[in-house]
């Protein structure tokens, strides 16, 4: 037998597995689309439901809002203290 005369193919079993691979990859990515697109209109429903529910509060329940900073009280909270450097 002379071995540039043998053809090696996958067959039927290879076109299959082949074929049953593309078919679970298509069930899998249109299953995966569904969810995405359930999960987008369920965040839009609740960011609906959020604000209508603050629409319907009433004003008075917020606190008055300010442009200026905060009064401060003397004490610096920016950190820690930093003592001298001892080398």
């Amino acid at each position: 037998m002379d071995p540039e005369s043998v053809d090696v193919t996958a067959g039927l079993e290879g076109f299959l597995a082949f074929f049953l691979l593309a078919v679970a990859l298509y069930l899998l990515m249109r299953n995966m689309n569904a969810r995405m697109r359930r999960m987008a209109y369920r965040e839009e429903q609740e960011a609906k439901a959020a604000q209508e529910k603050a629409d319907e509060r009433p004003a008075s329940d917020e606190p008055p809002a300010s442009d200026e900073p905060p009064e401060s009280d003397g004490s610096d909270s920016s950190g820690p203290e930093v003592g001298p450097d001892l080398g």
